[in-house]
């Protein structure tokens, strides 16, 4: 298995998606990747146009969570899709007695073009259906389900 990546798992009824990375960064980073090759191929995609985006989650699942959640409202509400991911860093802030993981990222893409980029499964939502984030090792492992 290479040092990073991402696969599709057996999963009923959606698609379950593991992801792997030697940071929790890459982890996040391959995650993306691996929700946008389930909408197009991304190797089709140029990263014409950069976005930078700053999410914060009550833990890493819920980090995970808005992560996903953030790129999948750009491509529903302004057409994007993304090929290239950069989690810059990830976080934990302390404000008002509480805890919170944050993300900053930039990520590369362009809109949507049905001549160009391939239509293929419509991913309606993130869900923490069989989500975990796990150290094994060196390596870090994220998964989780995409309700198509």
């Amino acid at each position: 298995m290479s040092e990073r990546g991402f696969r599709f798992l057996e999963h009923t009824a959606d698609v379950l998606v593991e992801a792997w990375g030697p940071s929790l960064e890459a982890a996040f980073e391959e995650m993306a990747r691996g929700m946008i090759e389930i909408m197009t191929d991304t190797s089709k995609i140029e990263p014409r146009e950069r976005k930078e985006i700053e999410v914060c989650g009550f833990d890493l699942e819920n980090l995970l969570y808005r992560w996903l959640e953030e790129l999948l409202y750009l491509h529903d509400s302004e057409n994007y899709v993304f090929s290239k991911f950069r989690v810059e860093k990830i976080e934990k802030r302390r404000s008002n007695e509480e805890e919170e993981y944050c993300l900053r990222a930039e990520v590369w893409g362009e809109r949507f073009d049905r001549e160009r980029h391939e239509p293929r499964t419509v991913v309606k939502a993130v869900t923490y259906a069989q989500m975990k984030i796990e150290k094994h090792g060196s390596v870090w492992r994220a998964q989780t389900v995409f309700d198509i």
